[in-house]
């Protein structure tokens, strides 16, 4: 599933999820029940930023909700996690959480908060407990994607603009493409367990 294809999935998920829970609550005018849900925390994958929501938030946003796309740092799964468990704790009342490809594995570990009502996975690794993804994805042959990804001297690694134009992103606009290019932020470390 391409990068766009997946913020389509999102909010149809999303929508799915969210009139799931009002029929539970009893409808749509009790807005404060229990399992009720007004507040959507947004985890994005590797190689991308908040920003990679910008198409799904105003949409949410349009239907009264809360939305908050988490900044993650790349920099490994604990500090990932860390901040998305920043962004669920800065919610007031029950959070949606919802991952993206690598996302997936961050929402995994961050998703035992009491305020977390619900996780979302769109076209992203969902490890079990005690699973990495690296686990998950090794009985299969490496990604296309793999052979266009460079590491610098400190570790990071960044995909090539080939990547991002025929693996990564290849279903958007050029221009899009060139911005992701520009834009992507190098990771580092991302799949290993944060250690207890």
């Amino acid at each position: 599933m391409t990068l766009s294809q997946a913020y389509r999935t999102a909010l149809i998920a999303i929508a799915g999820f969210l009139l799931t829970a009002m029929l539970q609550t009893g409808g749509i005018a009790q807005t404060k029940a229990p399992q009720g849900v007004s507040n959507i925390v947004l985890v994005h994958g590797a190689w991308a930023d908040g920003s990679s929501w910008s198409k799904v938030i105003p949409q949410l946003q349009a239907k009264g909700l809360h939305v908050v796309a988490v900044q993650n740092p790349l920099t490994s799964l604990a500090d990932d996690v860390a901040a998305t468990r920043r962004a669920i704790a800065s919610q007031d009342g029950p959070v949606l959480l919802v991952g993206h490809s690598y996302g997936g594995a961050v929402i995994t570990e961050a998703g035992n908060d009491p305020k977390v009502i619900g996780l979302v996975y769109v076209a992203a690794f969902a490890p079990s407990d005690g699973e990495s993804v690296a686990s998950v994805t090794k009985p299969y042959p490496p990604a296309p994607l793999g052979s266009e990804v460079r590491r610098d001297a400190e570790g990071f690694l960044t995909l090539t603009p080939k990547g991002i134009a025929e693996d990564f992103a290849q279903d958007l606009p050029g221009k899009e493409r060139q911005g992701l290019t520009a834009t992507q932020v190098p990771k580092h470390q991302l799949f290993s367990r944060p250690q207890s």
